[in-house]
């Protein structure tokens, strides 16, 4: 791909706020990010909507826990004078709340925003276009993100109805669709009992791993030792690695199953 001319481009990746200058202020960080003419108003809005409220705007970075580092960060990049900004799943490690201030600003946003998400309901909320990365191929379909899985949902009936492998729904927990109609019979590869065994174990899994991520977000969330936030910002991304994983055997399964 190639950037057009004048792009000013604000990159948020989910390791950035361990390198934030420790003897800033919230306030300070903020107004030195801001665009030239930017107003004091303005800033102190979004320090805000990112829960920087009353006093917490002269709180110095280096008693920042790693969830308040990520929100100075991308309030950083909303002032700044970018007309593009590329995240790097951006409601990682950040409250419900925190997720919904940002979904609000980025939809206010007058620029482009290019982001990665596995959070669907924050896809729904900011996405208006979907950029598939799929076996090699790359592809671009217009309309939201509910647009997008009607569209996969639909390519698979149609698929499994003229009797051709399928494809899985991406993205979060696993999917529920009206059925295609009469299934051209299949072999099935193993029987039912083998099959409902694995799911069952897979399932125990996909609660596991889920149960970690969400303990190693909350330890995150709290933490003010960059080299510790580091430390629990992989044990997330290895236990989402993993959970990604498990729903998409689960997925498969569920194809096995439904072809008996």
């Amino acid at each position: 791909m190639k950037w057009g001319h004048g792009c000013d481009i604000g990159i948020y990746a989910q390791h950035v706020y361990t390198s934030l200058p420790e003897e800033d202020t919230v306030l300070g960080h903020l107004e030195r990010l801001a665009a030239i003419g930017t107003k004091s108003q303005r800033i102190l809005d979004l320090a805000g909507a990112m829960l920087f409220r009353g006093s917490a705007v002269e709180k110095p970075v280096r008693v920042l826990s790693g969830g308040e580092r990520a929100r100075l960060c991308l309030a950083g990049l909303l002032l700044g004078s970018h007309n593009v900004l590329v995240l790097d799943e951006p409601g990682n490690h950040l409250d419900v709340e925190t997720v919904d201030a940002l979904a609000a600003a980025l939809r206010d946003y007058e620029g482009t925003v290019v982001f990665t998400s596995h959070d669907r309901s924050f896809m729904e909320a900011v996405a208006t276009n979907v950029i598939e990365v799929k076996d090699g191929r790359v592809t671009k379909f217009l309309g939201d993100y509910a647009a997008y899985l009607a569209g996969i949902t639909r390519e698979i009936d149609e698929a499994e109805a003229a009797g051709r492998p399928g494809r899985s729904v991406p993205a979060g927990k696993p999917p529920t669709r009206p059925s295609p109609g009469p299934a051209i019979p299949r072999k099935p590869a193993r029987n039912e009992r083998d099959i409902r065994k694995e799911i069952a174990n897979v399932e125990k899994a996909i609660a596991r791993l889920d149960a970690e991520k969400r303990q190693h977000d909350a330890a995150l969330l709290s933490a003010t030792d960059p080299a510790e936030a580091m430390r629990l910002h992989e044990l997330v991304t290895e236990a989402a690695g993993k959970l990604a994983e498990r729903e998409e055997r689960w997925l498969a399964l569920q194809e096995e199953l439904g072809a008996e």
